[in-house]
C-alpha cells in the first residue's frame, strides 16, 4: 500500500492510525499542502485524487480518497481489530460521533477555509471547534468508557485525537471538555496513536 499523506493533516492521521492498529505496512508519499503553492494541486497528484486532498491510499489494486471511505474499506477487508462495534446501537453511536467530527467540525477549520478567512482565521477556527466540542462533550458523557465508545478503540477515536491536536494548535481552552481531554490522553498512550502522530512522520519538519 502507498499512502499519500501530509504530516499535520488530521484526515491523513486518521488513516495512519487505522493502518497502524490493523498492522498494515505501507509506504508514504508526502504531499506538502503549503510548499510550492500546495503540492496537492500538481497535475501528478490530481491524477491520484481529483479532489486534490490528502489522504489517498493505493491498496489492493484500487486508489481510495476520503479518510472514512478508506477506513471503512480497511474494516471490511481486514476486520481485526474491529473499529466498529457489532452491536447496531453502539455502531450507530460510533458513526454519529465520527460524523460529528468529520462533517461538523474539521471541514469548517481546514486549510482551504482558513485561507479565505484571512486575519480572522484563528478566531474562526476557535469558534468552529468550541461549538463542536460543546456538543461532543455532552455526547461522550453518555457513550464513553476509557475511549469514545466504552473500552474498545473505535473509528470515533481515530477522529477525536487529530481534532484535539487541531484544537491545541488553535489555542482552544480545553478546560470545559474534561471527557474529551481524558479520552484523548488515554488514546495517546497507545502505540498506534504514537507512531502515527504528526511529530513522527517522514515529512515532519526538523523543528517539530
Amino acid at each position: 500500500p502507498i499512502l499519500y499523506s501530509y504530516f499535520r493533516s488530521s484526515c491523513s492521521w486518521r488513516v495512519r492510525i487505522a493502518l497502524a492498529l490493523k498492522g498494515i505496512a505501507y509506504d508514504v508519499v508526502p504531499v506538502n499542502l503549503l510548499k510550492d503553492g500546495g503540492q496537492q494541486f500538481s497535475a501528478e497528484f490530481k491524477a491520484v485524487n481529483p479532489m486534490q486532498q490528502v489522504p489517498a491510499l493505493k491498496i489492493d489494486g484500487i486508489t481510495l480518497s476520503q479518510s472514512l471511505a478508506i477506513i471503512h474499506y480497511l474494516e471490511d477487508t481486514r476486520p481485526n481489530p474491529r473499529l466498529l462495534p457489532q452491536d447496531p446501537k453502539k455502531r450507530a453511536q460510533v458513526r454519529m460521533i465520527t460524523d460529528h467530527i468529520v462533517s461538523g467540525i474539521q471541514p469548517l477549520q481546514n486549510l482551504s477555509i482558513l485561507k479565505q478567512m484571512g486575519e480572522k482565521k484563528m478566531e474562526w477556527a476557535q469558534n468552529c471547534i468550541v461549538s463542536g466540542f460543546q456538543a461532543l462533550e455532552q455526547i461522550l458523557q453518555h457513550t464513553a468508557g476509557r475511549y469514545c465508545m466504552g473500552d474498545e478503540v473505535s473509528m470515533a477515536d481515530l477522529c477525536l485525537v487529530p481534532q484535539v491536536y487541531n484544537a491545541e494548535r488553535f489555542k482552544v481552552d480545553m478546560g470545559p471538555y474534561p471527557t474529551i481531554t481524558r479520552i484523548n490522553k488515554a488514546l495517546l498512550e497507545l502505540e498506534a496513536f504514537k507512531v502515527s502522530h504528526p511529530s513522527q512522520q517522514p515529512d515532519t519538519p526538523a523543528e517539530l
